[in-house]
Parts: C-alpha cells; structure tokens; sequence
C-alpha cells in the first residue's frame, strides 16, 4: 500500500498528468490509499453542495485510512519531535503518523515537509 498526501489529490483534479500517469504506475503495483485527513482536506475544497456531492462520491471509491488512537498519539509525538525545529503541522504529523503506523510509504510532491522524520518511508517519481 502507498499512502497518498493531499496534494497528489489535488495534482488529480487539476489534471496534472504527471501525477496522474505516476499514480497509475503505482496502482499497477500496489494498494493506493488516503488518510482520514486527507479525505477531510479534499472535502473542504468544496465550493458548493455539487462539488461536495461529487467528491463525496468519488472520494467513497478509494480506500481510506481512519485515524485511530494509535495514530493520534503517533502524531502527538511527531509533533513535539518536529513542530518547533521543522515546523511540522498537525496534518502532516496525522498524515506521516498514519503512514509509519501502518509500514506505507508516503507519496507526496512536498518531500521537505516531511523528509527529516525519521523512519518514515517517502516515495519518489521513478
């Protein structure tokens, strides 16, 4: 399984085929997934009741990781290790929590908001 950050979702519906021509390499070979908080994140975007109909819809086909205690406290950890020294945020720490608690790598296009945490896997375009 790879876990999916928000902003390859985004990347998606911008219809950046970069990102949509890596995702479907990655898909061939593996189990795409999302964090509870990114699924969150993609539903904010929403500007109207259509909008949020069709993300619902669509983010409902993909297979979503729920935070759970195990996660929240990861975060929490994460947090004091790397908010002051790194700026790591609350989304980020859920995000990479969710990914070191579940053995994934993380695909994302902003490696350096995640890159000095440790034993965190990061998937790189091939």
């Amino acid at each position: 399984m790879i876990l999916c950050d928000t902003n390859i979702l985004i990347e998606v519906y911008r219809k950046n085929m970069n990102v949509i021509s890596d995702l479907e390499s990655i898909a061939s070979r593996n189990i795409i997934v999302i964090s509870d908080v990114t699924r969150a994140e993609i539903l904010v975007g929403a500007r109207n009741k259509h909008e949020m109909q069709i993300l619902v819809r669509e983010l409902g086909q993909v297979r979503c990781m729920p935070v759970i205690s195990e996660i929240s406290a990861f975060s929490i950890q994460l947090l004091i290790t790397y908010h002051l020294s790194h700026g790591l945020d609350f989304h980020d720490a859920l995000i990479a929590a969710t990914a070191i608690c579940h053995d994934m790598e993380l695909y994302t296009l902003n490696v350096k908001d995640f890159i000095f945490i440790e034993n965190l896997k990061l998937h790189f375009r091939k």
